[in-house]
């Protein structure tokens, strides 16, 4: 094994990049900035403002304005309150933010209740604060907020004050469509919370996953930076080795005479020119092998990432439908190789003896077939290949490929340099799974 092998052996073992055993039940929480809830408040107060300002004076509606212009003012008195105390880089914990949506919530209750209840066309508004509860909050602090929010569109209900209406006229709503407008109101407000949470909750995870595959790609990329980063201290090393070893000839001619010294002096002069041989081999063996380094053919390059797995009393066959002399030849790329080296990884975990690759190539295309002989997947994982952080999965039962992070960072990766990705279960009466990975020969030539 190649000190290059071993490296990068070494760095896929070491680098954990499954979630954490209880990660499908740590509560997603993204803190958002005080100052995004303040511009919201404030577009909120302009909203009830010109609403209530429409209703009378436009529309010369009676309404209680006294006690509507009070609320209002409160909202926006304690909007001014958070600016002065508080930085706008500010990001409010989960317990603040339940308090203060909590009052923004009672807040439009209350200008609710004061002008119609239920009746009112703007009560769907109650349901603002805890979407966004919902989309940026541990469900542990959104649910009381949800049941807060229940609680008030039942208090709306049984509202005594009248809808603005015209002078002399009075608008009541039948029991039958008070109850049809909670029901609406009910029904809009769990279902945008769920949804919310749910989108939220997979863009974190996305953005945590795509994360980790940038992490993935540096460590390769760096490890294939090694060899350039040993000739370059070959050569930085080398200027300071041969003062030192031209001193020691200094030193040899001085102390030639004193038996005590000579030795020690040659000594050191012996081991100098050691270290130069050591770095000058070094650095011929990085630049003959630079260019093999950056273009290796088709084969080469499926070999090299098979080779890590072959001690592990698991069978790996290649079987080539093409002809070597016509065969793509690739530029390295890092993503690439982790991508199939963790899918091949994962065939051999899976498989109860063999793993066979069958690469094939024409003028168009790259196709290149992992197969094991594990049990398959079962058809609800089919579905869902790919997933980041898809781990319910009995690694007992279910042997074939990974599921977890690993899959989609190798799916994401191999993605990027043009590749489509088939998932599928052999056909006929052999189990195992079966992964199809097809370039545009242009794309995998050019890397």
């Amino acid at each position: 094994m190649t000190i290059r092998e071993a490296a990068t052996t070494v760095s896929r073992k070491d680098l954990d990049i499954s979630p954490p055993r209880d990660f499908n039940s740590r509560p997603i929480s993204r803190k958002f900035r005080l100052e995004t809830l303040v511009r919201l408040r404030w577009l909120a107060v302009a909203g009830q403002t010109v609403t209530v300002l429409a209703v009378d004076l436009l529309l010369a509606f009676p309404l209680p304005l006294l006690q509507a212009a009070f609320l209002i003012g409160a909202l926006a008195l304690a909007n001014i309150m958070l600016s002065l105390w508080f930085p706008s880089t500010h990001r409010l914990g989960p317990k603040a933010a339940l308090a203060l949506l909590s009052f923004d919530l009672l807040q439009m209750a209350s200008l609710l209740f004061i002008t119609g209840g239920l009746a009112n066309p703007f009560s769907p508004l109650i349901c603002v604060p805890v979407i966004i509860s919902f989309a940026s909050q541990p469900l542990r602090h959104a649910i009381p907020l949800l049941l807060l929010a229940l609680a008030c569109t039942t208090a709306l209900a049984f509202s005594p004050y009248p809808l603005p209406w015209y002078p002399g006229e009075t608008l009541r709503l039948q029991p039958v469509m008070l109850v049809g407008i909670w029901c609406a109101i009910v029904s809009m407000t769990c279902f945008a919370a769920f949804y919310a949470y749910r989108v939220s909750n997979e863009a974190t995870l996305l953005a945590d996953a795509l994360a980790a595959t940038e992490l993935v790609l540096e460590r390769e990329k760096h490890l294939s930076q090694l060899d350039g980063l040993a000739a370059a201290a070959a050569h930085e090393l080398g200027t300071p080795l041969a003062t030192i070893s031209v001193v020691a000839k200094e030193m040899e001619r001085e102390f030639g005479t004193d038996e005590r010294l000579r030795e020690d002096v040659q000594l050191l002069r012996s081991q100098s020119e050691r270290c130069r041989d050591i770095l000058q081999r070094l650095t011929s063996l990085s630049a003959a092998s630079e260019e093999h380094m950056r273009r290796l053919p088709l084969s080469s390059m499926i070999e090299e990432v098979i080779a890590p797995h072959r001690q592990f009393g698991i069978e790996i066959a290649l079987v080539e439908r093409g002809d070597r002399a016509t065969e793509p030849v690739c530029l390295r790329n890092a993503g690439i190789l982790y991508g199939l080296g963790n899918l091949v990884e994962n065939a051999v975990d899976y498989a109860r003896s063999q793993v066979m690759l069958t690469v094939e190539h024409d003028r168009e295309r790259v196709v290149l077939i992992i197969e094991d002989d594990g049990t398959g997947y079962s058809p609800d994982i089919l579905s869902r290949i790919g997933e980041p952080y898809m781990t319910k999965r009995n690694k007992e039962v279910e042997r074939a490929g990974g599921l977890g992070l690993g899959l989609f960072i190798a799916k994401t990766l191999l993605e990027r340099s043009g590749a489509r990705l088939t998932f599928d279960n052999r056909s006929g009466n052999e189990p195992g799974a079966r992964i199809r990975i097809e370039w545009p020969r242009v794309m995998l030539e050019e890397g």
